[in-house]
């Protein structure tokens, strides 16, 4: 069973509710049938329900037992809307700012996720990261031990060697351009969280990534990773955790053996933080073109599940997210 069937048998053994604010886009109606007659989860498409249905005629989808919900007549407007203003007065934000805000599908959504009326959110077929992961931030907020969003990269690799037979997590690949030394822990943590949710990894084993492995190299670069192992190891005790380390040395355990010598990591990691988006962006693009393998993303962080999907998504795609999505609301 690969890692992805497993992500959505475990989806289906507590089915949650997913909310899509791009309800009338056609890949989003397509997965949003294949989710309710797999079981997989309850999705709720948000948008003029006589538009969703047109669209779902037009494609042959069938979305008995799916919900459609325009904002504005969805039942909850004021009572969201005034939340919202709760939320962001400080801010700036009037009541009629918030109202105007709930009109818009993703801000809907998000507060559909922030009231417990929706177990997740899935985006981005049409709207950019940023789109969604604003009002996320500002609504939903972090983990209160997290100070920062990432995204961890799940490689299912044709290599059985490599990782967990085969299945590595990369982060950070999408999020955070410059991570500091703190940051950086950070997104080691979160990444070692989600291999243990998502990828069932028992005992993640951690791998801080440079182009130096146990002082090699002197740069600065390198001091902020071994410094990010120093935060981690503070913040994580528990975490099997090292660096800084090249890539070979984290993976193959002869190289790990010989530049990390005694390291509980280098040679078997199964969790690789890169040192900064070029890196990690890179690095997952290379491992999937090159390296053939099957690749799944995920944003990490976040005080409940929001994902993101690429603008060129299929609908498998889709399918993946919103079952990874509904995995992570579980927890």
């Amino acid at each position: 069973m690969s890692m992805i069937e497993r992500v959505i048998a475990k989806a289906k053994s507590d089915v949650k509710t997913i909310v899509f604010p791009e309800g009338n886009e056609e890949r989003t109606i397509l997965a949003a049938e294949r989710l309710m007659k797999e079981g997989i989860a309850r999705p709720i498409l948000l948008g003029d329900p006589e538009d969703i249905s047109a669209f779902a005629v037009r494609l042959g989808a069938d979305l008995t037992g799916i919900t459609t919900m325009n904002p504005l007549s969805g039942g909850k407007f004021e009572k969201y809307a005034a939340a919202l203003y709760e939320i962001r007065k400080n801010k700036g934000v009037t009541q009629s700012d918030a109202e105007n805000l709930c009109l818009d599908p993703m801000y809907y959504g998000i507060m559909m996720v922030k009231m417990g009326d929706a177990d997740g959110l899935v985006s981005g077929a049409v709207h950019t990261t940023g789109d969604m992961l604003r009002p996320a931030l500002q609504i939903i907020k972090t983990k209160p031990e997290m100070k920062i969003v990432s995204s961890s990269f799940l490689m299912d690799c044709p290599d059985k060697s490599l990782g967990e037979d085969g299945l590595l997590v990369y982060a950070d690949c999408v999020v955070m351009p410059c991570p500091t030394a703190e940051e950086l822990a950070y997104i080691a943590i979160a990444a070692a969280d989600t291999a243990r949710r998502l990828c069932g990894f028992e005992q993640p084993r951690v791998a801080m990534l440079s182009f130096s492995t146990k002082g090699s190299a002197k740069h600065e670069s390198v001091s902020k990773v071994q410094k990010a192992v120093e935060i981690a190891h503070e913040l994580a005790p528990e975490l099997l955790l090292d660096g800084e380390m090249q890539f070979d040395a984290a993976l193959v355990p002869e190289i790990g053996e010989s530049k990390a010598k005694g390291s509980p990591v280098a040679g078997h990691a199964n969790v690789l933080i890169f040192p900064d988006l070029q890196a990690g962006n890179i690095g997952y693009k290379i491992t999937q073109r090159i390296g053939k393998a099957d690749c799944f993303a995920v944003l990490q962080g976040l005080n409940k599940p929001c994902n993101d999907l690429s603008r060129g998504c299929t609908v498998d795609d889709i399918v993946h997210t919103a079952a990874m999505t509904a995995v992570q609301a579980q927890a």
